[in-house]
């Protein structure tokens, strides 16, 4: 095993007082691990949708500009006032980022869970993983067999368990469908798949006609495009087929939610029901996990008064969750991580060109279909 040099490479996200944006790619110390932690050298990590509100600070991508040196880049980029409220508690603070990624595990604390790991390729849950070395917890490790391509595993944690998250939670609370939305996504895809073998009833959502198209070749069977003029009575139609009571959504704001729980009352009443003031007593129930439109939540009551909104966040789910659950749920991403939670990118970039303003303006999009894989060692 190579030596393990004294300083890497890591990106870095910084809100200055002035409101800007600034990316960088720091020379900073190589963490050492602790008896409970792993050290890994990072191979490939994806840029998901949850790393980019850290990552760019809601900032305005379409003004970056680069700066810096050829061999010390900055790249800058306008904060507006009104989300700058909301940015206080990070100012001045240089943030790394990177929620997961994968690599060789190169050291290792004396632990025996980390000792384990010790030579093995693993996919993990990092925290900083934008760098070219990363600290993790064992438990937060997924070992992979031998001769396993990390690019492969770089995406096995975050939409995988996500999406097993959401099953999971769906059988918790008692529901026997699901609703999803911006359900193209590869987490999207990932969670149709999921369905389709375990035998879930699922509704997806999606924004646009080439995106139902998409999940239909996937043999998704109830699909709405809420683009559609027919889009609320394709989703009632879809809901009185599927019985689903609960809702996963990465929009955010808007009306969608709203639509949502509506449709899942007029699914379930019959249109000859007599009147109730009170609606079902059915719990209809909407966790927001994203924020695709950062508008606030609209909802237009119709839908009684047996309903719920909420987040929901894969971290405080796996925290949770039991040893033995967690290991059930990692084990099948390891055993299906080329088929049902395979994830496909357009594109491979390095530290430096993370701080291109194009590729960051792609990534600000995130346009279904279009997913960046960083390469930190390039």
């Amino acid at each position: 095993m190579s030596e393990i040099p004294a300083t890497m490479r890591q990106l870095r996200s910084l809100v200055t007082p002035g409101g800007e944006l600034r990316l960088s790619v720091e020379t900073v110390d190589t963490p050492r691990p602790t008896d409970r932690e792993v050290l890994v050298r990072v191979e490939a990590a994806p840029i998901n949708p949850s790393d980019l509100g850290l990552l760019l600070a809601r900032a305005d991508v379409s003004q970056a500009v680069m700066g810096g040196s050829a061999d010390e880049p900055i790249l800058t980029a306008p904060i507006a006032e009104s989300v700058m409220r909301s940015l206080v508690a990070r100012v001045g603070e240089a943030m790394a980022v990177g929620n997961e990624g994968a690599g060789v595990v190169v050291a290792a604390g004396d632990s025996p869970e980390a000792q384990a790991l010790l030579g093995r390729t693993v996919g993990f849950l990092g925290g900083a993983t934008y760098a070219e070395y990363c600290l993790a917890s064992p438990r937060m490790c997924l070992p992979l067999p031998e001769g396993a391509d990390p690019v492969a595993a770089a995406s096995s944690f975050v939409n995988p368990l996500t999406a097993l998250g959401m099953v999971e939670t769906m059988r918790r609370e008692a529901h026997t469908g699901l609703v999803h939305t911006a359900a193209a996504s590869n987490l999207g895809q990932m969670l149709n798949r999921i369905c389709l073998a375990d035998g879930v009833p699922l509704v997806s959502i999606v924004r646009r006609p080439e995106q139902a198209a998409l999940l239909r070749g996937s043999d998704a069977m109830h699909v709405c495009d809420s683009s559609e003029p027919t889009f609320e009575v394709d989703l009632v139609a879809a809901l009185q087929a599927t019985r689903a009571t609960l809702a996963f959504d990465a929009v955010g704001g808007g009306p969608l939610v709203g639509q949502i729980l509506n449709a899942m009352e007029a699914a379930i009443v019959p249109r000859d029901a007599p009147y109730n003031r009170y609606g079902s007593d059915v719990h209809k129930q909407v966790y927001v996990y994203g924020a695709l439109d950062p508008r606030p939540i609209e909802l237009h009551r119709r839908f009684g008064f047996s309903w719920g909104v909420g987040g929901w966040l894969l971290t405080p789910f796996l925290s949770r969750t039991s040893k033995e659950d967690l290991a059930r749920l990692r084990q099948r991403v390891a055993d299906e991580l080329t088929t049902t939670f395979a994830s496909d990118y357009t594109d491979q970039i390095s530290l430096h060109g993370a701080l291109d303003p194009e590729a960051l303006q792609r990534c600000a999009r995130q346009a279904t279909g279009q997913k960046f894989l960083l390469r930190p060692h390039r």
